[in-house]
């Protein structure tokens, strides 16, 4: 996790709940928005699985060519999986 997400989660999370004007939804939206930022992040392999996906939707929708997918994916497989 970065150390500047932590420190904003924290900040923002600790002036919403000293704030006499902020209503319990928002302190309940900010504790929840702390709750993912800090949660663990997926691992790597399931990441790749998730881009892998998306990758082929883009083709299918003509959005991306298949050989722009590939080299997309190889680089991003490289920065994830510590290949390149």
């Amino acid at each position: 996790m970065h150390r500047k997400a932590v420190r904003y989660v924290t900040r923002t999370t600790a002036a919403a709940a000293g704030s006499l004007a902020v209503r319990a939804t928002s302190i309940a939206a900010a504790a929840l928005a702390a709750s993912i930022i800090l949660s663990p992040a997926a691992d790597a392999s399931a990441r790749m699985d998730g881009v892998h996906a998306d990758l082929a939707r883009a083709v299918q929708l003509n959005q991306v060519t298949p050989e722009q997918a590939a080299r997309f994916e190889a680089r991003l497989a490289g920065r994830l999986l510590g290949d390149a």
